[in-house]
């Protein structure tokens, strides 16, 4: 006899064939692959980016030493001036006469002086004569002394005179970059009071940056428990940033950090020279500065592309296991330097880190291993470090 089945019944066969398909057919897919890289330990700096701004290396307010009338400005607003360059020139006519009268008074003091040496020769030939007493002689030679004191005077009043006939042109006292005219011809300035110009030195320039005192205390602690490498000043590589992230072309050198922290930000200024021969830096500017302060002896780093985190916001890698398959390794990372995270804990020397196809894996997930070699950090990748980050 023959059956019939109902469209509905013959549906509901169908669909518990393929549902009893499924996990054979997802049995019979075979392991992804992936690749893996063995973590090597390795020497790696420790980099910090600070806020910072540059600062001339010298800076002279250009104020006259005679006050006067100015008749002429000489320099260009904006320009170089070197040591010694005339900037302005002060009206000298009434330093001249007081020059003129000084050699009138030195003419005169010269002229009494030699009087008293004649006077001083009579005596003396008169006393050994016996002719006149000696008080006499003694007067004349007195009077002699008095009168080359009187020289001595008159010379000092004419140098000085002179020396401030010679202020009269206010001249440049260090080499470097005139600003804007701060007073104009025709104005009446005053003897070491009244500000004409200012000159900076650019080249070089200082930075002057800011590190916080506990996160420097935290590298000296390193330091001391010999879990970092202490880096001189002359190694230490220091680099600027641009607001717009681009890297100045010149490297600078550390000069010193302060012996205080400012109580009112708990921060450390910290000072480093740059080459300016371009003139790109100016008084004011602010940058980034990044500084190789240590370096880390036997540091473990990973791709950013092997970490992923879960939703608490938890770092973790998974790693092989010697059957090849994978386990979920949470890890403490630190900072980044060329695309590559520091790991401070988590890893260990020899772990094998899956690092392309970890996405899609899951714990105790079968794989095919592929390794990759690690890039080494070379010497210098400080200069594209971030400060380290809590994680």
């Amino acid at each position: 006899m023959t059956m019939r089945l109902s469209p509905g019944l013959c549906a509901g066969l169908v669909l518990c064939c393929l549902t009893a398909a499924a996990p054979a057919a997802a049995q019979q897919l075979p392991p992804p692959q992936v690749s893996v890289q063995v973590m090597t330990p390795e020497a790696l700096p420790v980099v910090n980016e600070l806020p910072g701004r540059v600062a001339a290396t010298r800076i002279a307010e250009v104020r006259p030493r005679v006050g006067g009338i100015v008749v002429e400005r000489v320099f260009e607003q904006g320009g170089k001036v070197e040591a010694g360059d005339v900037l302005y020139r002060i009206d000298p006519a009434p330093y001249d006469v007081r020059v003129a009268s000084a050699q009138g008074a030195l003419a005169r003091a010269e002229a009494t002086a030699l009087n008293a040496a004649d006077q001083e020769r009579r005596a003396r030939a008169l006393r050994e004569r016996k002719v006149t007493a000696g008080v006499d002689l003694d007067n004349a030679a007195t009077a002699l002394a008095q009168a080359q004191a009187d020289v001595a005077i008159a010379r000092a009043s004419l140098q000085e005179a002179q020396l401030n006939r010679s202020y009269t042109e206010v001249t440049a006292p260090i080499a470097g970059v005139v600003g804007r005219a701060l007073v104009t011809e025709g104005a009446l300035v005053n003897a070491q009071t009244d500000i004409m110009a200012t000159i900076q030195q650019l080249d070089p320039v200082y930075v002057d940056f800011t590190q916080s005192s506990s996160e420097l205390f935290a590298l000296r602690r390193a330091l001391a428990a010999g879990q970092l490498a202490m880096m001189s000043a002359d190694e230490a590589a220091v680099r600027l940033i641009f607001d717009d992230g681009s890297e100045y072309a010149h490297p600078g050198k550390l000069l010193f950090s302060e012996a205080s922290v400012d109580s009112s930000t708990g921060q450390i200024t910290l000072r480093a020279e740059f080459p300016n021969p371009e003139g790109e830096l100016l008084p004011g500017l602010y940058v980034r500065v990044r500084i190789e302060q240590a370096m880390r002896d036997n540091a473990l780093t990973v791709p950013q592309m092997a970490v992923q985190r879960d939703q608490s916001g938890q770092a973790y890698v998974y790693a092989l296991k010697d059957d090849e398959t994978v386990e979920r390794r949470d890890v403490t990372l630190g900072q980044t330097t060329d695309n590559r995270w520091l790991v401070e804990s988590g890893l260990a020397p020899g772990d094998r880190v899956v690092v392309l196809g970890a996405q899609k894996l899951y714990p105790d997930a079968k794989v095919v291993a592929q390794p990759v070699e690690a890039p080494r950090v070379p010497a210098g990748a400080a200069a594209a470090a971030e400060a380290p980050a809590q994680e």
